[in-house]
């Protein structure tokens, strides 16, 4: 049996999965979003299907095709590692621009800014003769 590494593998069965994410689709619905054939994506809805990663109920003449996400949980376990990972660098940045955004405040006196009048000026009447 395939992982399910392999299964997600293939593009096309990662987009239907994506389409499956907000709500169930019919073969149709998926043939028409992703612009394939209608062989193709029963192919991969069989191999979605056999993996476990979708189900499917019988509506009137429609085949309803849902995701199972319990299915997922072998790559969401692989990825947990990398999100420990990149948890604790982002962590890591906020405490420092805390740090610096602390340490800015304190030494920044309050001060006025000065703004140049004569490129404002200049600013404006170019613009002026701009409009149509």
């Amino acid at each position: 049996m395939e992982s399910a590494f392999d299964i997600i593998a293939e593009p096309n069965r990662r987009a239907i999965l994506s389409l499956l994410v907000s709500s169930q689709q019919s073969v149709g619905e998926i043939e028409r979003r992703l612009r394939m054939s209608q062989p193709a994506v029963s192919k991969h809805l069989r191999v979605l299907r056999d993996a476990g990663f979708v189900e499917s109920t019988v509506d009137a003449q429609r085949r309803l095709y849902q995701l199972k996400p319990e299915s997922l949980q072998e790559v969401d376990v692989w990825l947990a590692q990398f999100r420990r990972f990149w948890n604790a660098h982002v962590d890591a940045l906020e405490r420092h621009l805390d740090r610096m955004d602390q340490s800015q405040t304190k030494s920044r006196a309050p001060t006025r800014k000065k703004t140049n009048k004569r490129s404002r000026g200049a600013n404006r009447e170019r613009d002026k003769g701009e409009t149509k």
